[in-house]
């Protein structure tokens, strides 16, 4: 099925497709360039924290930790919610900037496991087929 070549805007979800199976086979990987907020298992998952550190220390001074590192760009202290930062051109940090893939898929946060059947449009997506850039 032919999707059509129009204007995405990834702050726009009245710009995007329907999801379908297959979809992120040939795209940009724009949803990778929205923000992307974890959970400290999501962090334990990516390796970036051990399960120790978990437990023993306070989410503020894992999250000062992973800032300083360049992995975290935000953290938002009251629900514990970790911001993951971005590269240049406001990539996620885990995105292949060639490839456009995800260099963790296996361990990605849940966020983008849940993405798009959660988020700001469920079933939509800022689909952009490679081929048009």
């Amino acid at each position: 099925m032919a999707i059509p070549i129009r204007f995405v805007d990834v702050d726009r979800s009245e710009t995007w497709s329907k999801y379908s199976k297959g979809l992120c086979d040939s795209c940009v990987a724009h949803c990778c360039t929205m923000p992307c907020e974890v959970k400290l298992p999501d962090l334990i998952r990516l390796q970036l924290v051990d399960t120790f550190e978990a437990e023993n220390e306070e989410p503020k001074q894992i999250a000062k930790r992973l800032t300083k590192a360049g992995v975290v760009e935000h953290f938002n202290f009251k629900n514990s919610i970790f911001t993951l930062a971005r590269g240049r051109g406001g990539d996620c940090y885990f995105l292949d900037g060639k490839t456009r893939r995800c260099t963790v898929y296996e361990q990605r946060p849940s966020t983008c496991r849940t993405h798009p059947q959660v988020g700001p449009n469920p079933g939509y997506c800022p689909y952009e087929p490679k081929s048009k850039r």
